[in-house]
């Protein structure tokens, strides 16, 4: 049987919103249609169950660290990115239970808050059972880390072991950030590039203090360093800014997602977009804040007409994983349309993971979840409200 339903206004996402509009879908959250009033009008459509809202497509969660969901409010706020790592690294726990619990309870927050599809970062394989029986899809970024290249063969050893062990789930291995991978790790990665499953996620200029460790070998990852006992006297600082030290080690045939970006610059995307043609963009601007009080430069980032997707880090890092969240966020700090930050928010992120075939857009055939969300009206503007409903 097929359910119609209405709203103020349903965004398809892939065209402009339909006041009024009616979605068919059918009893497998198939989208059966997408109709204009009059349409369904003709189409003699009358048991119509109609809201007060935008309808829209589920979000999909480019950036998420499910595993550190016990550390909600257990970190202090905007001490810069090293000190924050420091703190995650005091604070991690070895309690399995207490671990699995905050995680299932991330999950369950995520499918309440409308989010579909979720890009998770792995360290450990203590997600697995979560991600394989949640009724999010989950696609999993298992991290390599190692700055010392005496320990790149050993360090893609176990990430080739630890992804065998993750299956079936879907898993790409992904370097962690441009501080915690050597050159011959990144060539490492390169060598096994099937393993990326076509696609890479990186940790990008999330702190002042990358670009300082680039440029000059100074700032707070030398802190960090010594925190971990690493001798790090081999590294050379390259004199360019993280993101010219690292991006031409990355295969450009790879759909590549920068995260965070808090500190690139319109340089930066200029160096990058002129070598790499498959780069997306994401922004956690609530982390950001979190951290480094401080957020990216979206105006810069959308003149630069990037593929721009978002994501809520961790608990560690935010308060709540909501998508809308974020965009609310943007909303108030930048003048972006609601239709501009709602292709953010879902069909970006479905192109970047290879899942717009189903997730992302209302389109026949697809079955990307439903949103019901509460809106304003200004000066002609749709302002995105607070709330969340998920419908289907």
């Amino acid at each position: 049987m097929i359910s119609y339903v209405s709203a103020t206004y349903v965004h398809p996402v892939v065209g402009a919103p339909i006041k009024n509009g009616v979605l068919a879908i059918g009893p497998d959250r198939v989208i059966e249609g997408v109709f204009t009033a009059e349409e369904a009008k003709e189409k003699e459509i009358t048991d119509i169950q109609h809201h007060e809202g935008l309808l829209v497509p589920g979000f999909i969660n480019t950036h998420c660290h499910l595993e550190l969901s016990n550390l909600r409010y257990l970190i202090r706020r905007h001490t810069g990115l090293p000190e924050f790592a420091k703190s995650v690294i005091r604070s991690r726990t070895s309690d399995e239970y207490e671990i699995e619990l905050a995680m299932l309870k991330a999950d369950k927050e995520m499918f309440e808050n409308g989010i579909a599809a979720v890009a998770d970062i792995s360290n450990q394989l203590i997600s697995r059972t979560i991600k394989n029986n949640s009724p999010l899809y989950y696609h999993t970024f298992l991290e390599i880390m190692g700055f010392n290249p005496n320990n790149a063969k050993n360090a893609m050893e176990r990430a080739l072991k630890f992804k065998e062990e993750f299956e079936p789930l879907a898993v790409s291995i992904v370097p962690h950030a441009p501080y915690s991978v050597s050159t011959e790790l990144f060539n490492e990665l390169r060598a096994y590039e099937g393993e990326t499953g076509g696609m890479l996620s990186i940790h990008n200029q999330e702190s002042a203090d990358e670009n300082a460790f680039f440029e000059h070998k100074t700032g707070g990852f030398i802190g960090l360093f010594e925190f971990l006992g690493q001798d790090i006297s081999f590294f050379k600082a390259p004199g360019t800014s993280s993101i010219e030290a690292y991006l031409p080690l990355i295969s450009p045939a790879l759909r590549t997602l920068l995260v965070h970006n808090t500190y690139t610059t319109a340089a930066d995307v200029a160096f990058a977009t002129g070598i790499h043609p498959n780069l997306y963009w994401c922004l956690c601007p609530h982390a950001n804040l979190y951290i480094e009080n401080k957020l990216p430069d979206v105006n810069m980032l959308r003149a630069a007409d990037l593929r721009i997707t978002l994501g809520t880090d961790s608990l560690a890092s935010n308060t709540h994983l909501s998508i809308l969240s974020e965009m609310n966020l943007l909303q108030e700090h930048f003048e972006v349309s609601t239709e501009e930050l709602l292709r953010w928010a879902t069909l970006n992120g479905a192109n970047f993971l290879g899942l717009a075939s189903e997730f992302g857009s209302f389109e026949t055939g697809k079955r990307p979840g439903v949103n019901l969300l509460s809106f304003t009206e200004k000066d002609g503007q749709v302002i995105l409200g607070d709330k969340v409903e998920r419908l289907f």
